[in-house]
């Protein structure tokens, strides 16, 4: 069963590879038809259109077949704007920065108070007064939002704890 899975890939890879070496063989035929009627100014031009061009990787591409590179997306932003200043973060809830998280609900159990929070990315988690974030801890839950200390540092180093409250419903003006 397997063998024949293998032979009839190689046969396909083959009958593409014979396709583009016709095709690019196809594309320098009119330079060369124009170059050998005795039309001097077409033989003088042969040369530089029979010449291999280089594609955008730099190699040859006349009589050359490259293989299949994965390119990058064309619609794809160079500058990944989803990239955190932080750098690379942790995983799960030590990767939230608490300037980013949304918390979307509460919910009081018999072990305490559960907050239901989602990052930039619409991944949701749920958190409990202590846990540790990127940039700080949980340090109430109430049902009407979240209370962090916020680990920080000024313009010139000096460490700032500052205390912010995320509500789950703000009130107008309040940021979130």
């Amino acid at each position: 069963m397997t063998l024949a899975k293998t032979s009839a890939r190689m046969m396909a890879v083959l009958a593409m590879s014979l396709c583009l070496v016709t095709w690019a063989g196809a594309q320098d035929k009119p330079a060369k038809k124009a170059a050998g009627k005795g039309n001097k100014a077409a033989a003088k031009a042969a040369p530089a259109a029979t010449a291999p061009q280089p594609n955008a990787g730099g190699a040859p591409v006349a009589g050359k077949v490259e293989p299949l590179i994965a390119k990058r997306d064309p619609f794809e932003p160079l500058v990944n704007e989803r990239q955190s200043a932080h750098g690379p973060l942790p995983p799960g809830k030590a990767g939230l920065i608490i300037a980013s998280v949304h918390v979307d609900g509460a919910v009081k159990m018999q072990s305490g108070m559960i907050a239901v929070v989602s990052n930039p990315e619409q991944r949701v988690y749920f958190i409990r007064e202590g846990d540790r974030l990127y940039d700080g801890e949980v340090q109430k839950i109430g049902l009407d939002g979240v209370t962090f200390k916020e680990n920080t540092k000024d313009a010139f180093g000096k460490p700032v704890e500052r205390i912010v409250t995320k509500r789950i419903y703000p009130s107008a003006g309040e940021q979130q």
